[in-house]
């Protein structure tokens, strides 16, 4: 004979999976913030959208490698570290500081890291919090994210004030890396897009083309990594959001650091 409080009971448990897995997997995506464990790093939720990739023709500063200015869709939403990644978040996972500027303390930057250094960093982070959703934005995510819908040379506006008030360059950082977080951030909540530090992306460095592009990852090989966003030794024009620079993979520089994407 089937037992009635046993069957009763074993419906209640199945009902209660049900009600409970849901509502946590819906509060872990409708969620616009996400913390990382191991670097006590903050991201924010990047909404898709499209906008123009490239420099208009008209502006100030540009490089012909930024030209033609073209549709790019960002079709799935992600998360992006709200800072570059600092000296202090990379001895929590590789347990060493490679940077130039290590007298300015765990809340600066890391920099000289290549971007092979990087993806050893990233690979031992993952495996640390038992996931694959850390990797470096593509090229497209961070000028999406850098640009935070707007069309100026900076997120910030367009004149070396604007920048001034958004970022470290080569008029107001006495040569040197800052701290994250101390200038103005974007309206998405990001810092530090424009100087500080260069900032890796994952792409291989390709020449742009015409074609819209929907969640384009750049070409499948090449002999320069594209780095973005200028550095605290830039002049102006090399900071904007549109700005294009790129270096061998195994490269390293007191110029250049990185940030974090996460995927929801």
């Amino acid at each position: 004979m089937i037992n009635k409080k046993f069957v009763l009971m074993l419906i209640v448990v199945s009902l209660t999976m049900v009600c409970f897995v849901p509502h946590s997997i819906a509060r872990e995506k409708g969620s616009n913030t996400f913390t990382s464990p191991t670097l006590g790093a903050k991201f924010v939720l990047i909404p898709a959208g499209t906008f123009m990739m490239g420099s208009p023709s008209d502006e100030p500063g540009r490089d012909s490698d930024e030209s033609p200015q073209h549709q790019v869709t960002i079709s799935r939403p992600f998360y992006m570290q709200t800072t570059e990644v600092t000296q202090g978040q990379w001895k929590r996972v590789m347990g060493s500081n490679p940077s130039h500027f290590s007298n300015c303390g765990d809340d600066c930057p890391v920099e000289q890291v290549s971007w092979e250094d990087v993806q050893g960093f990233i690979k031992k982070l993952n495996s640390m919090e038992g996931t694959d959703k850390y990797r470096l934005p593509t090229e497209a995510q961070w000028e999406y994210a850098a640009r935070a819908g707007t069309t100026t040379r900076f997120h910030a506006g367009n004149s070396d004030d604007d920048l001034s008030r958004a970022g470290w360059l080569r008029a107001n950082s006495g040569s040197k890396t800052h701290q994250v977080g101390q200038k103005t951030s974007s309206s998405w909540g990001l810092y530090d897009m424009h100087g500080n530090v260069y900032e890796w992306v994952q792409d291989w460095f390709r020449l742009y083309s015409a074609n819209s592009l929907t969640d384009p990852a750049g070409p499948s090989s090449g002999s320069k990594r594209v780095r973005r966003g200028g550095s605290w030794s830039s002049i102006a024009r090399f900071c904007r959001s549109a700005n294009r620079d790129y270096f061998g993979p195994g490269q390293r520089s007191g110029l250049l650091g990185f940030r974090l994407l996460r995927t929801q």
